[in-house]
């Protein structure tokens, strides 16, 4: 057998990823021929941003890491590869890169420009991306968040909740962005501190016996909403302001009075104590119009502009524009007293970074604050990895003031199955056997209005927000077996697993909770496993506008696949991790190192063929009786066993950086470091120590780095396949290494007694080669004598002789010694023993 001297990932890698796509190694079973259990994994839907970044690439290979062991262990996984590219991500790449501009495109020409590109551009590459990391998704399971599938599911869902009475049409404040120019939901906001100015600004109240104006100083951040204060508000307790109650201010600059109020919420410890109410600036004027009636003033529009009512000066001018512009003209006026320089927290949207806004309009919303009782409880249901990450499901759902607000004013998604009535503002909605639909283009399913038979309908020109349709990819999943043996089991379970990051439980985990338990009255799957986040090398998140961007393609191409999934194995489910590229290093190194082991194992199995057997100890590969197995390959098997036990275990919990650490720890340090040193003699020299010793050595030699590489198997997939094909395929049989049987604990392959002594001869092997080091010695220096003396101060030994004869050919072997000698009491019954060695040197003798 000719074996490659070097391992070449560039190579390897690619050969690897086309073989388990040729040969459909991932397939999932539709029709469950095997009738093996189903693990289904509700795969995290990447949007289509133009290329993989590193928290792609950390996340998805943890998640893959499952993948792998449930397939090994004997599951039919279903791992689905689904791709996130409906709504304003698409839109918004899509005119960068075409340096066109949506609204400036008749709205059908923009939509196929998005689907070409998407098609024939962005997906491919990206798609390849994600084989190119060695994912063992099966990409003929797949999906698009704008194909006609998504958008029927998407469209019938909205159906639904609308006839639940869960879904609604009002005209309310909504949470704006200027710059995207849509309404979007709370759980796209992010808090972000900036630089700004309390101004102090002189209001007018008239005293009415005086027949003079006195000034009321209010303190404000947003002098550019003046034009729509609808009131003034200070706390009932406060008695600076009690007196004012009832009388009217006059606004600065614009000249209308607006009444003096008392309410609890405002703070009088905040800027000057009182505070201006207008349309809408935040949550609370907001929650002040409703609660007091005041009248609804617009001050910015949709577009981020001043409108009209700000009168001619000001129309137009886009927020900070106005902002300065009232600043100046309040100086000249006299009615700016005070400016602080301050810092303060502001919701910004998270897609852009532009500071939100409320404005007036007719949106759609979900219903659903009436539900935080059941969606803690929803939550409760689950099994959360790690465990504390449900505290932020559970603070969200306990911080939620909104409705969700499901409608966007953009050009590209999935459009609202919706026409109105123009004459009476109907709702016309379309039947579920009908979808998918667009509304803009495809006829109402009805000729005139039921309401007032007109037929002036028109389709709604809204689309439905990306989440609301990623919300539903364990149905979307599921429906794509309709027809298939496996159906009725899908839609009547939960799936098995969701894993995902912790920066979108808020968004994509919470929205599908509460859309699987309104759909279908249950959890949507029963194990939520959250991964952290990659940071850059300083401890900061990835953002492309910051430049600290690391690209996992750039990192595969230095070193390789396999080295930056054993980089991401080694953290911690849920921790965040600041890129470390030594773990990329130590991968190539743990690399090279089980290919070189592998190597030279191989020259010595050549001339080996495991036998075939159904009994217990099938798990050793090969037909033989352990207990005759020489004591050092004894002791190495028992050590395997150990390291079964725990990996598993661990794999298990979803601890697979603990599964990770256990394997390769033992092949660094026992496998590699001890046992291949203790074993070389019976190999190399079967005449001198006997064909018996060399076929025990083998019989373990095959089984260890069979194991070893099935347990590394989830982590580091490409190396070891190159391995399980080089050799272990004949014997083995199954096609791939990740088709194999993950290694099986048996407590049978248990010798204690074995693992004591082999404990102890590594012991003294590592005695005598620290004692060589110290005396400046090589490690092949020969020994005369080994020299084993009673401890006197310790006296206890355990049968200590006897031990040391069942390894002492090896013992002589790994250290170059002639002979091995006992002085002093050799019987004492005890587990614990101390003994001195002597060591005689040829020509020398030191203790």
């Amino acid at each position: 057998m000719e074996i490659p001297k070097r391992y070449d990932p560039k190579i390897s890698e690619a050969k690897w990823q086309k073989f388990w796509s040729d040969n459909k190694t991932y397939q999932f079973d539709a029709d469950n021929k095997d009738n093996k259990k189903i693990y289904s994994i509700d795969t995290p839907p990447p949007t289509v941003s133009g290329k993989m970044h590193m928290g792609h690439a950390f996340g998805n290979s943890q998640q893959d890491f499952i993948a792998r062991y449930k397939r090994m262990k004997g599951f039919n996984v279903l791992q689905p590869f689904g791709t996130d590219d409906n709504g304003l991500p698409t839109q918004m790449l899509v005119q960068k890169l075409k340096k066109v501009r949506a609204k400036d495109m008749p709205r059908k020409d923009f939509v196929k420009l998005c689907l070409d590109t998407l098609k024939n551009e962005l997906r491919p590459k990206y798609v390849q991306d994600w084989k190119n990391l060695g994912i063992s998704c099966d990409f003929n399971v797949n999906y698009t968040t704008i194909n006609k599938h998504c958008t029927k599911l998407s469209q019938q869902s909205f159906i639904e909740l609308y006839e639940m009475g869960r879904a609604h049409r009002k005209e309310a404040p909504a949470i704006w962005c200027p710059k995207c120019q849509t309404a979007i939901a709370q759980v796209e906001l992010e808090d972000k501190d900036i630089p700004s100015k309390f101004n102090d600004i002189t209001f007018k109240i008239k005293d009415e016996t005086s027949n003079t104006e006195k000034d009321l100083i209010i303190a404000t951040t947003r002098p550019e909403l003046l034009p729509a204060c609808v009131a003034i508000f200070f706390h009932p307790d406060d008695k600076r302001y009690q007196k004012l109650e009832g009388k009217m201010a006059k606004v600065p600059l614009f000249n209308f009075e607006v009444p003096i109020l008392p309410d609890p919420k405002a703070d009088p410890e905040k800027g000057t104590g009182i505070v201006m109410c207008c349309t809408f600036g935040d949550k609370a004027d907001m929650e002040w119009q409703k609660e007091h009636q005041l009248p609804i003033k617009s001050a910015i529009g949709r577009d981020g502009k001043i409108t009209s009512l700000a009168g001619e000066k000001y129309q137009g001018l886009k927020i900070k524009e106005a902002r300065e512009k009232i600043i100046e003209d309040l100086k000249e006026a006299n009615l700016l007293t005070n400016q602080k320089e301050i810092t303060h927290a502001v919701n910004v949207h998270e897609r852009c970074g532009t500071e939100i806004e409320f404005v007036h309009s007719k949106q759609w919303f979900i219903r659903y604050l009436d539900l935080k009782e059941d969606m803690l409880k929803w939550g409760n249901e689950l099994d959360w990895h790690p465990h504390h990450m449900k505290n932020r499901f559970d603070n969200w759902v306990k911080g939620l003031s909104w409705d969700w607000c499901i409608s966007r004013q953009i050009y590209f998604g999935i459009p609202f199955p919706v026409w109105y009535c123009k004459d009476c503002d109907e709702v016309i909605m379309e039947k579920i056997e009908n979808l998918p639909v667009d509304p803009l283009s495809d006829k109402a399913p009805v000729d005139n209005c039921p309401n007032c038979k007109s037929k002036n309908l028109v389709g709604e020109s809204d689309i439905i927000n990306t989440w609301a349709t990623s919300s539903l990819t364990p149905t979307i999943v599921k429906e794509l077996f309709k027809g298939k043996p496996v159906y009725d089991y899908l839609i009547k379970n939960p799936m098995d697993l969701r894993p995902q990051g912790h920066d979108i439980i808020s968004f994509w985990l919470f929205n599908t909770v509460v859309k699987s338990n309104l759909h279908f009255q249950m959890k949507p799957w029963n194990v939520c496993f959250i991964n952290g986040w990659m940071l850059d090398p300083k401890g900061k998140k990835m953002s492309k506008s910051k430049g600290n961007i690391i690209e996992p393609q750039g990192m595969i191409q230095k070193y390789s696949s396999d080295a930056l999934r054993y980089m991401a194995s080694g953290c911690k489910l849920g921790e965040d991790l600041s890129f470390p590229e030594k773990d990329l290093l130590t991968g190539q190194k743990f690399i090279n190192k089980i290919w070189n082991a592998s190597k030279f194992s191989f020259m010595h199995l050549e001339d080996f063929k495991p036998n075939r057997t159904k009994s217990e100890e099938s798990n050793f590969a090969c037909n033989c009786d352990f207990k005759q197995l020489e004591m050092f390959d004894q002791w190495l098997l028992t050590k395997l066993n150990d390291v079964i036990k725990l990996a598993t275990e661990n794999f298990d919990e979803f601890e697979y950086s603990k599964s990770k650490f256990v394997a390769e720890n033992f092949f660094w340090q026992t496998f590699c470091d001890q046992y291949l040193e203790i074993v070389k003699d019976r190999l190399y020299n079967p005449d001198k120590r006997g064909e018996n010793k060399r076929a025990s050595a083998q019989k373990a030699l095959y089984k260890t780095v069979l194991t070893v590489n099935k347990l590394m198997a989830p982590f580091t997939p490409h190396i070891t396949e190159e391995i399980y094909q080089l050799f272990f395929k004949s014997n083995e049989k199954n096609e791939s290494i990740h088709l194999t049987k993950w290694p099986e604990y048996s407590p049978k392959l248990v010798n204690e007694k074995a693992e004591l002594i082999g404990d102890i001869g590594v012991d003294i092997i590592n005695a005598v080669r620290k004692f060589k080091s110290e005396q400046n010695l090589s490690l092949k220096s020969e020994i005369e004598e080994i020299i084993f003396i009673k401890d006197e101060s310790d006296g206890r030994l355990v049968n200590f002789k006897e031990k040391i004869n069942h390894i002492s050919e090896d013992l002589k072997a790994v250290l170059n010694a002639e002979k091995i000698s006992f002085e002093g009491n050799t019987t004492l019954e005890t587990e614990i023993f101390k003994v001195k060695i002597g060591i005689k040197l040829k020509e020398q003798e030191n203790n």
